[in-house]
């Protein structure tokens, strides 16, 4: 049995034998011979809609005994929490921003986070009593600048459909509304790659564990809110000055803006035990299907029927193009990568599939499979993950592990 100290060693002077998730899953559907001699290290990610994510920032917002404490903060029109610490008269403001907070329809917290890292100026707005301070800032302007996750990475979601008559108009599993009976279903979950899926038990994942968060160094807290053993997920943080912005963001639902995240988690392969729990393969997975309104189970498939045969990047046809006066598809993207008659930004698009289904001439397009619900074959409509980026993800860890600026944390147990 390897230790993760031997690990490291071997990470330090540059031996180490280390795959992405996606290059172990390779080797196990031809069948070849791994053993714990052939790799030291899996990289393994995920990437999607987290509402369990918030912020907590110190703002120098004016001078010295300006106010004495914050009353209520805006930034960029998204509401923060003021506080804990009040920071009496010293002009500063700690303050805390959900990523599930709203500025308006289209704008909240997972928007302004992205702004942030990606250097973008921010309007703060404070009120003290009746005074009422502004100040524009940048994420250099932020001595203390921390984002965490209440629950995030679940090992598997469950898919949502809406076995009714009428559309659910408001749900953050849709983002134009899910039509029903069984005509259009909502998923989430990267499958074979997520973290947990390749260590169930957390074996070598738990508080402490060095992660990469949106990009940028972080580490494990431990498990999260609503966890269990047959549904664990993680709860970590990590300075948002480290982020790589194409790695997070705002997602507009039919309920509002949600926030998207991710995380890329190294698994050292320290036995065959270690081996036999990377083996896992999308058709192995299950996925449970469950109603949006009350998930209720309704039926129970695989992520096979995800990820398998489809296309996990959205591409854009300019011929198929009829240039629609009103471009439906621009308007109901939900991280707003498309322009009119435009081709698709990939440094926004997250591959959901919306645009495949509102663009009328399909003019975007990608197959996204379909889920089986009973005897009916019920279209996927919308990815609230990307596979895409998380496969970025474990290729970046995996680089950086290799030339030697990233090493594993065993996790603790008290």
């Amino acid at each position: 049995m390897k230790t993760q100290a031997e690990i490291n060693a071997k990470i330090r002077n540059g031996s180490a034998l280390v795959m992405t998730a996606m290059e172990f899953k390779q080797h196990i559907r031809d069948e070849d011979t791994i053993t714990p001699d052939d790799v030291d290290v899996v990289t393994t990610g995920t990437f999607g809609v987290m509402s369990g994510t918030y912020a907590v920032l110190s703002i120098p917002v004016a001078e010295k005994k300006a106010f004495r404490t914050a009353d209520r903060v805006w930034l960029n029109g998204v509401p923060a929490v003021p506080g804990p610490c009040p920071n009496e008269n010293l002009g500063l403001v700690d303050l805390i921003v959900y990523g599930t907070a709203h500025a308006n329809a289209s704008y909240g917290g997972g928007h302004l986070f992205r702004d942030l890292v990606q250097g973008n100026p921010v309007e703060v707005v404070v009120t003290a009593k009746r005074k009422t301070f502004n100040r524009t800032v940048t994420l250099g302007d932020i001595g203390f600048a921390r984002l965490a996750t209440t629950r995030s990475a679940f090992r598997n979601y469950p898919a949502l459909v809406n076995p009714r008559s009428r559309t659910v108009n408001s749900t953050i599993f849709s983002v134009t509304g899910m039509p029903g009976p069984f005509r259009a279903a909502s998923m989430s979950g990267c499958g074979e790659i997520n973290p947990l899926e390749n260590d169930p038990g957390m074996r070598t994942i738990g508080p402490g564990t060095h992660l990469l968060v949106n990009g940028g160094d972080g580490y494990v807290m431990g498990t999260g809110t609503r966890s269990s053993a047959e549904r664990p997920n993680l709860s970590f943080f990590a300075d948002l000055k480290g982020m790589d912005p194409d790695m997070m963001g705002g997602f507009v639902t039919s309920a509002g803006p949600e926030c998207l995240v991710s995380c890329a988690v190294p698994i050292p392969v320290l036995d065959e035990h270690s081996l036999q729990a990377l083996s896992v393969l999308h058709e192995q997975i299950p996925l449970v299907v469950a109603d949006v309104v009350d998930r209720t189970p309704l039926a129970s498939t695989t992520y096979g029927e995800v990820w398998n045969g489809t296309d996990p990047v959205i591409r854009f046809d300019p011929s198929l193009c009829t240039s629609c006066e009103q471009c439906s598809a621009a308007a109901c993207c939900p991280t707003g990568a498309l322009s009119p008659r435009g081709p698709i930004n990939y440094h926004h698009c997250v591959h959901c599939g919306t645009c495949t289904f509102t663009c009328p001439p399909h003019a975007y397009h990608g197959r996204l499979g379909a889920l089986t619900v009973n005897t009916l074959q019920v279209p996927i409509t919308l990815r609230q993950s990307s596979l895409t980026h998380a496969k970025r993800l474990c290729e970046r860890l995996k680089h950086r592990i290799v030339k030697g600026e990233f090493f594993l944390n065993s996790p603790s147990r008290e």
